[in-house]
């Protein structure tokens, strides 16, 4: 059975994540081992300069490097990552699986984004969209397409 982490700059406030997030919880439960893990997003001015961003990025980075589960195979979320059709990531979760890798990392950066040296250290670099769109919901989105991709590899009518 995989283990699946997703770790997580910020944590959510608004109801309506809440909500999505626990449905897939549930969706995912028979699948894999869920474990979300929230850290603290670094507190920045209302208008931080360059170098406070990289400095709170790299105290990020450190912590998020810290809860990345041993032989975990990360998967950083960034926008200049690779595009994967849900098919393709289905795909390259069970070459994960088939290489010894069940353990799956996937990491969502704040607001900010992440530090280059949590983008270096994956194995996987994975832009949901060129489009932005919140954080928060960036953790929906991974959820989804994780439990898609188990359904493809399931060969279930989930996805059409």
């Amino acid at each position: 059975m995989y283990s699946i982490t997703v770790l997580c700059v910020g944590k959510l406030k608004e109801k309506f994540y809440i909500a999505a997030v626990e449905e897939y919880q549930k969706r995912l439960r028979g699948l894999c081992r869920l474990d979300i893990v929230e850290l603290a997003e670094e507190r920045l001015p209302d208008a931080p300069s360059p170098a406070q961003i990289q400095s709170a990025l790299e105290k990020e980075s450190r912590r998020i490097l810290a809860k990345v589960p041993s032989n975990a195979a990360l998967i950083a979320l960034c926008v200049e990552g690779k595009l994967l059709s849900s098919e393709e990531l289905a795909r390259q979760i069970n070459a994960f699986g088939s290489a010894g890798r069940s353990s799956l990392c996937f990491v969502i950066g704040g607001s900010y984004g992440l530090h280059p040296s949590v983008k270096e250290a994956a194995q996987l670099r994975l832009s949901m969209s060129p489009m932005t769109f919140p954080h928060h919901l960036a953790r929906v989105m991974v959820l989804e397409q994780v439990y898609r991709a188990f359904q493809i590899n399931g060969g279930t009518k989930y996805h059409k």
